[in-house]
């Protein structure tokens, strides 16, 4: 299963290959900033438009093929227009190639959806695998052979797609709604908000991460071992997230996962030592995957029937539409004015003051009941 981190790192990897063509911080930063705005309209577009016309296999498989050519066409491409209009078609397919396999997997487990962590395991073990590999052929082999690699990758989830199975309304039932039925829904706005929350605290202890340890002098195999050691530690939840589920159930455990987010931001502004990033780099085990756990788990039992593949898109740009956004565009300037650790208690404390904000709106709301599909 595809990750929604490989598309941060396909885009990373597209930047480095713009260095090396040449292009200006702006132009650069510029991508940055649309890639995710980009993913926020496409994710639900595509989800939605799947679930209304019932066509989920195909759609899928129109958005694999279109985010693998797009991977071949930037082998060939060398001015700064192209790149972008290809780039900015790879985030808008990227993405909710993710949102189908979530849908489609919380429906093939058929009762069974607390174990979807199991399933996500072998995205953990794709992704550290894989990144290793494809950064060997960089070194090696260049920019462009990791491209092609990728796009084999997806075509091979191409093959894959065309056993998946989604729970859909009969033929002669009528749709149900659209996006606009999930944001109309009062049960989806605190939960969008922490989504948004969430996606703003991942892109901030992911993408500024080797830039704060190379503030603290921390030499390049120290930065390897962070991401390894926060890929690695995410095994035993995803193992073990159903019990987890089972217990808590989602959006409470929801709530936890933001909490621990928010706390692993403010124990980055604290260390002050290359190996105290490691050990914190370990909560990444716990706040990322109980996040999309139970982010997962609470979209499918969220979603009006017939919409679940729209509940997982709208949930998907949340993350890494606004919510990396908005992290992207605002961690920059900060990063350059008050540097890694200032960075980190800032987007900490604002991290737990929404998590916080949620909670104390929610105790003065009344309850409410919602469609499950």
């Amino acid at each position: 299963e595809d990750r929604p981190w490989s598309e941060a790192a396909i885009i990373h990897w597209v930047h480095l290959g713009q260095d090396a063509l040449g292009f200006s911080g702006p132009q650069i930063g510029l991508l940055t900033g649309l890639s995710p705005l980009v993913t926020l309209v496409s994710a639900p577009l595509w989800t939605n438009l799947a679930d209304v016309t019932r066509r989920h296999r195909l759609v899928l498989s129109l958005i694999i093929v279109l985010a693998a050519l797009c991977l071949v066409a930037l082998t060939f491409l060398t001015s700064f227009v192209p790149v972008l209009v290809v780039v900015l078609l790879l985030s808008a397919c990227f993405l909710p190639i993710t949102s189908f396999i979530d849908s489609a997997t919380m429906f093939m487990l058929a009762g069974r959806q607390e174990m979807y962590g199991r399933v996500r395991l072998g995205g953990t073990i794709g992704y550290g695998g894989v990144g290793y590999f494809l950064g060997v052929l960089i070194q090696n082999y260049g920019l462009r052979l990791a491209f092609w690699a990728a796009a084999a990758v997806l075509l091979l989830a191409l093959i894959t797609a065309q056993f998946l199975h989604f729970g859909t309304l009969k033929r002669d039932e009528p749709q149900r709604g659209s996006v606009r039925t999930l944001l109309a829904d009062r049960s989806w706005l605190p939960f969008l908000v922490l989504a948004f929350s969430g996606g703003i605290a991942t892109l901030i202890a992911t993408n500024y991460l080797f830039a704060y340890m190379k503030d603290l002098g921390a030499p390049e195999p120290t930065m390897g071992l962070a991401l390894t050691m926060g890929t690695v530690s995410e095994v035993p939840l995803l193992f073990f997230g159903n019990r987890l589920l089972l217990r808590f159930k989602p959006y409470p455990l929801f709530m936890i996962a933001m909490v621990i987010t928010g706390a692993r931001l403010l124990l980055f502004a604290v260390t002050s030592s290359p190996n105290g990033v490691l050990a914190v780099q370990l909560l990444s085990g716990l706040a990322y995957p109980l996040m999309w756990l139970a982010g997962v788990a609470y979209a499918h039992q969220h979603a009006p029937a017939g919409l679940g593949a729209t509940a997982q898109g709208l949930f998907g740009a949340m993350v890494y539409g606004i919510g990396a956004a908005v992290g992207g565009f605002a961690g920059g300037p900060l990063f350059e004015r008050l540097g890694g650790r200032n960075t980190y208690l800032v987007f900490g404390l604002v991290i737990l003051a929404i998590v916080l904000g949620v909670a104390l709106v929610q105790r003065r709301l009344p309850a409410t009941t919602t469609t499950s599909p």
